[in-house]
């Protein structure tokens, strides 16, 4: 639960905790600027891993370093106004959580502050790092395999539902990247399904995907590794049982919630390791010197009663490779 104390509302749901913040500075202690895409509820499990990176490094919120959040709120646009306001408020570090945009929108407003970010997306190819080994400049981060797993997700899905001709792929047109898109419409050609691209900019809009799916006959349905989803996995899962629609996600969250399969890594883990970092930086390591991560481990889970439910057989090949199976 976001206590009053942590922060009041501004700017479409930004939020910043302005007395904890100027207490801090007043001691001297380093605070650190959180620039979130979504809302504090959709980014809780995050935020609590990012706490922890933060004090496996020796920071404790509240005792020697101090949080400022400002949330997006989904809307996109508000993106660069938030980041100026971090920056403006003298912020000794900054972290984005979610997208390429949050960190395009951080990079744009500072050249010095040292930033933390994690996307999904090349950050080379999108020219926040001059490398992955030596980024440069004053941003590093943690990236997942997002697209590169994309193609993957289409050939698990193809495999449970081999006689499909068609698959769906839902998609935030605010922060999907056309590269992104363009796999996951080559991966489908070369097994022969139709693609049909369905987008969804709020979570008003999750239900009409799922009916979309179904008038279009799709076979099943890829939900893209957008954070505007990875936090309603419950949601996104109930409307997958509810209209009989197979489904794929990102997160295990979505397969433990009764979703069909999950295919990815975890993304607690990986913001534990953005604190790790954040706390490296306030030790004193030169962010240009810290390497991009990159999650290599990903894990495949299926859950086994959510496949009954909807007539479907899982292949013994494919439950053999699975991490997990849920009963």
């Amino acid at each position: 639960m976001i206590q009053r104390r942590d922060f009041i509302t501004l700017l479409g749901g930004a939020a910043v905790a302005w007395p904890l913040a100027a207490g801090a500075q007043q001691r001297a202690v380093p605070v650190i600027g959180f620039l979130g895409v979504e809302t504090p509820d959709v980014f809780a499990d995050r935020v609590r891993a990012f706490r922890q990176g933060l004090s496996e490094a020796g920071f404790v919120e509240g005792r020697n370093v101090a949080l400022v959040f400002q949330w997006a709120g989904g809307n996109y646009d508000l993106l660069p106004t938030l980041a100026s306001e971090l920056v403006r408020q003298r912020v000794s570090l900054v972290v984005t959580g979610g997208t390429a945009a949050a960190a395009r929108a951080a990079k744009a407003a500072t050249a010095t502050i040292p930033t933390v970010f994690y996307m999904g997306g090349d950050p080379v190819s999108l020219g926040l790092v001059t490398s992955l080994a030596r980024p440069g400049g004053n941003l590093t981060g943690v990236t997942p395999l997002a697209t590169e797993l994309l193609p993957k997700r289409i050939e698990l899905l193809h495999e449970i539902v081999p006689a499909a001709t068609s698959v769906a792929f839902m998609a935030n047109p605010n922060s999907t990247q056309p590269s992104q898109i363009n796999e996951v419409e080559n991966s489908a050609q070369a097994l022969g399904l139709a693609l049909h691209v369905l987008r969804a900019t709020t979570d008003r809009e999750f239900e009409s995907i799922f009916l979309k799916a179904l008038d279009m006959r799709a076979g099943g349905l890829v939900i893209s590794p957008d954070p505007l989803f990875g936090g309603r996995d419950e949601e996104l899962a109930a409307l997958a049982l509810r209209y009989r629609v197979p489904a794929i996600a990102t997160n295990r969250d979505f397969a433990a919630a009764g979703g069909l399969m999950s295919y990815g890594a975890s993304r607690t883990d990986m913001f534990r390791v953005v604190g790790v970092y954040a706390g490296r930086i306030l030790n004193g390591e030169k962010v240009a010197n810290l390497p991009v991560q990159q999650a290599t481990k990903v894990d495949l889970t299926l859950n086994m009663k959510t496949a009954k439910a909807l007539g479907l057989t899982i292949p013994l090949t494919l439950l053999g490779r699975a991490d997990e199976v849920i009963e």
